[in-house]
């Protein structure tokens, strides 16, 4: 099992990945490299955006489980927070291969 430790260090790594910057726009005061005129929103920040939902479900998660280990969580708390974990996890890991493929097909294209 992940220690308390480790989990919080994968999370502050995570939580670096998701916002180098520390916010939404640059040092101008202008749009991010992520973001598109007119509201709406470019893939980057949609990734962005479902890391940080990950991140989230795993900060939960991991909370729920130290206040179990302290006596003060359900265990049905517990294990609902960590398949939601997992459903998000699985969900990020099925669009990234897709990504991936993505790639690989378009190298494969004829130029």
């Amino acid at each position: 099992m992940t220690s308390p430790t480790s989990a919080a260090k994968a999370y502050a790594s995570l939580a670096k990945l998701v916002d180098p910057a520390g916010g939404g726009m640059d040092k101008a005061g202008g749009l991010a490299a992520g973001s598109v005129a007119g509201g709406e929103k470019s893939f980057s920040s949609m990734l962005k955006d479902a890391m940080g939902s990950v991140l989230e479900a795993g900060k939960k998660s991991d909370g729920q489980a130290q206040a179990m280990a302290a006596g003060k969580a359900n265990v049905v708390d517990v294990v609902t927070a960590v398949a939601e974990t997992e459903v998000a996890i699985d969900a990020l890991v099925a669009v990234r291969d897709r990504v991936i493929q993505s790639y690989e097909e378009i190298m494969r294209m004829p130029i």
